[in-house]
This record gives C-alpha cells, structure tokens and sequence, in this order.
C-alpha cells in the first residue's frame, strides 16, 4: 500500500484543484479521426497518450463484434496498486481484463485502461490522465455518451469514488471494488463528498475479510451516500470474501446486466 499520508495529503489538495478534461491536460487539441472502417482491429490495443509533455501508455478493447454503425457503452477501468508502471499493460491482468478474457460477452463495450505511474493514485494528474485516455477514444471510436460507466478495484477503487464525486454529471454509473475515500483515521471525508453522488447509481462491492482495505470502508461511504438522500446506491458485501472479491464481482452476468441498463440522465448542476 502506498504512504496513507502523503496520499491523503495529496488527495485532499487534488480534490480540489482537479481541472476537467480538455484543453490544458494536453497539448495541442488533435482533430477527430474519421469512424473506423469494418476491419478495425479488435481486442487489447495498446495505445499512448500525452499529458503535460509526458507520454503514458494505457490499452483499450476493442469487443470482437464492434461496429461503427452504432454508438458502444464505453467503460473507465482503474487498477490497483500492484498494476501501477509504465509497461502500458500490465492493467489488463487483472480485474475487468481477466473477466473479459473469460467471458467476453458478459461485457459488450469499449473499454479503457489507463496505467498510473508508480507511487501515485488515480487523483491529480493521474485522474487528468485517465479522463483524456477516454477523451481520445471517444474520438476514434463511436461511443454512447450516455452510457459511460467508471469503476476500479482496490486504489482504483479509491479513484472510482473520487471521480465520481468530481465528475458526478459524466457517469451512467460506477462500481467501485473494495475502495475508500480516506487512507488513515477518519476525516469525513465520505460525508463530505456523499452530497456529489446521490444522483448517480452505484453498485459497491466489498469482502467482509478484507485485511487490506477494511470493509468498514465502503460501508461508510454508501450510509453516507442514503444518509444524504441517495437512492440508487447498492452494496454488495461477501461474508467470506478478501480483498480480490473483484474477480467474483466482475465474473456476475447481472453486475453486467444492470450496469448496461443504466443511461445517464441530465442532472441539475450543483
């Protein structure tokens, strides 16, 4: 696990500061490439992507029956702790990568994998990365923008919470996986950024057994979540489950069914 408090220092300052998508987390804006033709190439595509004048690696898939023809739900994936580098594919081992290589229909969608770097977590720059990862493949490929959908496991699961709390008008839905909102003691933190998802619904998933992020953690955040009027949030806890119960999630048909079901509504700014 990374140092809990320069990470929630860091947090606490990202939080704040973190800039939307667009100009200034890259440089210079890139035309729209033209709609893939029918032989687009399908499956794990490494792909890379500038931020500030550094260069990151990350992966898309690209499901085996994409078409053009018609808009593609588009899912956001942040890793764990142990995936972060700069490989560009490590990402795809684990979590929503095994899962699609196992039951590939279960997920008809596009889907991104950005990598962070070593030592960070998906706030500040790495969450700016990851929102422009999503942005260039909106342009190459034709994307749903009413069904984007977030979720992470772990540290992602970490950053699936936080950029939903700070985009809460871009996401159809999001499923964090045994995540948090605060590393250490309690800050109230949860409380705090509850009010940002009431709209949006959410399906939480935890292992009761976890010894590395305590359970207690994602209970906090969805009875903050009711507490403030939330109505869509779901929780799903396993009784004898440990920190990896992602795979067990990822591998349901119905997180799936209820995840594509889901379209984002136009929802009165805060």
């Amino acid at each position: 696990m990374p140092n809990l408090v320069w990470i929630a220092t860091m947090f606490l300052l990202a939080f704040a500061q973190l800039p939307p998508p667009g100009p200034g987390m890259a440089p210079e804006t890139q035309p729209a490439a033209a709609a893939p033709s029918s032989a687009t190439v399908t499956g794990f595509i490494r792909k890379t992507v500038s931020v500030d004048d550094q260069s990151y690696a990350y992966v898309v898939y690209v499901p085996p029956d994409y078409t053009p023809e018609r808009p593609w739900p588009v899912i956001l994936f942040l890793h764990g702790a142990g995936e972060r580098g700069e490989d560009g594919f490590l990402q795809t081992d684990i979590g929503i990568g095994r899962a699609i290589r196992r039951h590939h229909r279960n997920i008809p969608a596009i889907v991104v994998m950005p990598q962070c770097r070593p030592n960070e977590a998906w706030v500040g720059p790495m969450a700016g990365m990851a929102l422009r990862c999503v942005e260039l493949t909106s342009r190459e490929y034709n994307l749903d923008p009413r069904r984007v959908y977030l979720t992470g496991l772990s540290l992602g699961g970490h950053g699936a919470w936080m950029l939903a709390a700070s985009y809460p008008d871009k996401w159809a839905a999001v499923v964090p996986i045994c995540g948090f909102a605060e590393y250490a003691e309690s800050t109230g933190l949860a409380e705090k950024i509850a009010p940002r998802l009431t709209d949006i619904p959410i399906w939480c998933f935890h292992g009761a057994a976890d010894k590395m992020v305590p359970v207690e953690k994602s209970r906090e955040l969805v009875e903050a979540i009711k507490a403030a009027g939330g109505k869509s949030a779901w929780y799903t806890e396993y009784p004898n489950g440990n920190h990896n119960v992602w795979d067990k999630a990822y591998d349901d048909p119905e997180l799936w069914r209820w995840l594509f079901a889901q379209e984002r509504v136009d929802r009165k700014s805060e």
